[in-house]
This record gives structure tokens, sequence and C-alpha cells, in this order.
């Protein structure tokens, strides 16, 4: 979005392109209304990446037409909660379309990425993995490196023990478990990064689709771990990007 900007800026600068043409293409950047969704141009330049595609709950022409008008002037676009069946058709439009099928996430990209710094996601169990690899997959494509550690539950704190040194040298840490969500509190404990907690769904019945580890986090009583909402992956994902990146700013 930024190098759009700059793009069309430099042309009126060089004289290829008068000011009313930059007008007309300026016009497009706030967002445009496609009747079913005002997708936001401007997205990128107050956060940083642009806006991403909740699937669920969208139809496929609904999703391919947004996607669309998103790569207008964007060159990393995602697409979460995507289902094989979307990308399949999707692909018919925008042949570059990745799918990433443990994340549930399509995605375009059409830069290299310059990742930076350093995230890890954990997960408890390997019934996590969906939930930890949207996690995952999101602050990769934003912009951060990842280290993944998974199955290093607390029926079995040696494997997670073993791996203290990963934790180490994060500059920030997601924690996925479900359950009864104990992970990020026994994490907590151990080091000193700022946590972001993801319950997940996964449970039997008392486990209420997630809700006992959601409140369990909540509730932890160990300092510095924020949660995010049952199964949210890319949330997740997304706040550790953005720490792990002034992380690495200040370090400038």
């Amino acid at each position: 979005m930024r190098e759009k900007l700059r793009e069309i800026l430099e042309k009126v600068k060089t004289g290829e392109v008068s000011i009313e043409k930059a007008i007309d293409e300026l016009r497009i950047l706030p967002y445009e209304d496609l009747g079913y969704a005002k997708v936001d141009h401007l997205r990128g330049v107050i956060k940083g990446f642009p806006e991403v595609i909740f699937s669920q709950g969208k139809t496929t022409d609904q999703v391919i037409n947004i996607m669309l008008n998103l790569l207008k002037i964007n060159k990393r676009v995602i697409a979460t909660r995507a289902s094989f069946e979307l990308y399949e058709k999707l692909k018919e439009y925008i042949p570059d379309a990745i799918y990433f099928d443990k994340a549930r996430i399509i995605a375009v990209l059409r830069e290299d990425i310059k990742k930076k710094g350093k995230v890890v996601v954990a997960c408890a169990g390997t019934a996590d993995l969906p939930v930890a690899e949207e996690a995952a997959i999101t602050a990769e494509i934003m912009g951060s490196n990842v280290e993944r550690i998974y199955d290093v539950g607390v029926a079995g704190l040696h494997r997670l023990i073993d791996q203290l040194d990963k934790f180490y040298s994060s500059n920030v840490v997601i924690v996925v478990a479900g359950m009864e969500g104990a992970l990020p509190s026994v994490v907590g404990g151990l080091i000193a990064k700022p946590i972001i907690a993801v319950p997940t769904s996964v449970g039997y019945g008392a486990n209420f689709n997630g809700l006992s580890a959601l409140l369990s986090m909540l509730n932890s009583c160990v300092p510095g771990i924020a949660v995010v909402n049952i199964d949210n992956g890319f949330s997740a994902g997304y706040l550790a990007n953005m720490i792990n990146l002034m992380v690495e700013e200040n370090r400038k």
C-alpha cells in the first residue's frame, strides 16, 4: 500500500502522470464499496498490513472479489478460515494463490518477505496444530521469523524443558493449548518474554468447547500473559508480529 502511494507520487513528481490522473488513482484508496463489503484500502497504511479476509460465512464469489480488489494495490493478501474447495475455485482467478492446509489460509505473495526477529509458537498437543499453524503462518507472512515448538503439553514437562533455549532467544511467544489451558502459565513462569495465550476448543465435555481453557488463561497468576479468543490463531499471530517488529525496530 505504501509502495503504491509512493509510486503514484513519484510519477506526479516526474511529470509522467498528471495531478488529475493521480487524483483518479487515489480515489480507490480509502475503500471500495462492493455492496456486500467495503474493501478497506487504507488498512495497510494505518496498520502496516492490508485488510485480511475472514472467509468463514462468506460465499466463494465474495471472497474472490474481495481478494481481487485488495490485489489492485497490495502485494501480500491473505484469507483465513478458508477451505481447500474455496482455494481450488479462487485459483482459477488468481493462479499464484497458495494454500496452507493446516492453517486454513490462502495467501497471495507477490513480493519477497524480509523477515525479522523471532516469534516462537508453542502448542500443547497435536490436536492444537490448526490453531498454532494459523498463528505461525500469519506471523511469517506479515514479516516475522517463526520457530515452532509443538506437542510440549504439561502432561510431559520434560518435553518443554528441553526446548527452553528456543524460548529465551525469542522476542515474543505464542502458546496454544486446549483442555485445561495450563501451558501458558507454565511457560510464563519460566521465561521473561511477553506471552500471547490462545485457548483452543480441543478437549472433552467439561472443556465446553474451549471455555475452560479460556478462563484458565484469563485467570493466570503469571504476569505478562495476554489472551486472545478461543481458536483465534490469527489474532495471536498478528499481535506477535507487531510486538516482534517493534522490538527489532527499537534495536536499531
